[in-house]
């Protein structure tokens, strides 16, 4: 499932994220959302977290 929705994410949930860094490349870091940062319903390049790690990336998978 793609992030694209700030109500399919919750904290807790396990993601792929894009970090600002990577975005070029395109790779993808695994976590498990400890912050919402983007405020807005929708975002088309994905909704913007923080990790329980301190990463911050834009959310590009769900993991189920």
């Amino acid at each position: 499932m793609a992030g694209n929705k700030r109500a399919d994410i919750k904290k807790g949930l396990k993601v792929k994220v894009v970090q600002k860094k990577d975005q070029r490349s395109g790779n993808l870091t695994e976590g498990v959302v400890k912050r919402i940062l983007t405020n807005s319903a929708t975002h088309p390049h994905g909704i913007k977290v923080m990790l329980e790690d301190g990463r911050v990336g834009r959310v590009k998978e769900i993991i189920e």
